[in-house]
């Protein structure tokens, strides 16, 4: 294997079990990026938390935080303006983290991952992100039901024919008809708000297997992505 190709071996989040590359089509395979990149923010977001988390308990000291803030701050702005470049990154969290290396150096940039597991990070990413798209969602479904019973309301007189079996049957309010969508999709709220609660647990800081041994204060990183 070249020398170039050792290097790039290297920079694999596995690269260190292996002597040999994957085949080209199995490195297509595992690349999760094109559709986990939509995770940019939420993984951000993580990051920073931990990154104060790892200040608090004393393995960054303030100036390398302040560094690594700003640099995932300039990574956030690059992804927001659709201005980030995706080279080859198996992942959104190698992508972001690799951008990192590049805006702060790879000595500081890589102490953010000192104590996390790749697992717990995946775990954050995804509870986050469906606890925003949840709160999006109910927020529509509000404004939806709402639009229902102003409509049913103002349309009260409209008259149409009730359907059983695919046939009509008798004569019906439209508000009624109306209404009974508005309560399925007021039910569907109820149901919302109980995945909200259910997504609202931070297993970062947790560790894949044993636990964290850095001392990592995790009711600080519960807060830090509330």
């Amino acid at each position: 294997m070249s020398e170039n190709n050792n290097s790039k071996m290297g920079e694999k989040l596995w690269g260190g079990r292996f002597s040999e590359g994957l085949s080209p089509v199995m490195d297509i395979f595992n690349r999760s990026i094109t559709f986990d990149k939509q995770l940019w923010d939420v993984d951000i977001k993580g990051s920073i938390a931990y990154v104060k988390a790892l200040e608090k308990c004393g393995l960054v000291s303030e100036e390398e935080k302040s560094k690594i803030l700003s640099g995932l701050t300039q990574a956030s702005e690059e992804w927001a303006s659709n201005n980030f470049e995706i080279k080859g990154d198996e992942d959104i969290h190698s992508a972001n983290e690799r951008r990192l290396k590049e805006i702060v150096g790879n000595e500081i940039g890589g102490k953010l991952h000192v104590g996390r597991s790749r697992n717990d990070q995946v775990a954050t990413d995804v509870r986050l992100w469906f606890r925003e798209q949840s709160v999006v969602l109910k927020s529509l479904l509000i404004s939806f039901t709402k639009i229902c019973c102003e409509r049913a309301k103002s349309e009260i007189d409209i008259l149409m024919p009730g359907y059983t079996h695919l046939q009509r049957a008798q004569a019906i309010r439209w508000s009624h008809w109306l209404l009974s969508y508005a309560w399925y999709f007021h039910n569907d709220v109820d149901k919302l708000e109980d995945i909200i609660s259910r997504m609202n647990v931070c297993p970062l800081g947790s560790g894949a297997l044993a636990g964290n041994p850095f001392n990592i204060d995790r009711d600080f990183l519960a807060k830090g992505t509330l």
